[in-house]
């Protein structure tokens, strides 16, 4: 098994248990966090990346139109969140590791 696929099980798994963010966590600090870095600033990222999710989640709630089917104004901000994610993700990761 490649390291990208024990990556994908294992957020599958968290998944499944409820801890998306948790999962998204784990893929964050496998790209991004370089070995070297102090127990202390993991775990201050991990708070820094856990506040990110909530920052998003919450604003999530505000943003998009009511009703339950997404609008097409909540698929463009949705749009605009993953290519902003996406650069950031291509910036900040690990020289290394290939890009997602």
């Amino acid at each position: 098994m490649t390291l990208e696929e024990l990556g994908i099980e294992v957020s599958k798994k968290l998944t499944d248990q409820g801890k998306l963010i948790e999962a998204g966590w784990w893929s964050y600090r496998w790209l991004v966090v370089p070995d070297y870095v102090a127990p202390v600033e993991i775990l201050n990222r991990r708070r820094a990346f856990f506040a990110g999710a909530w920052h998003l989640h919450s604003s999530l709630l505000t943003v998009l139109d009511p009703g339950e089917e997404p609008t097409e104004a909540d698929l463009a901000k949705m749009e605009m969140i993953d290519k902003e994610l996406q650069a950031f993700i291509k910036e900040h990761r690990r020289p290394h590791l290939r890009a997602v």
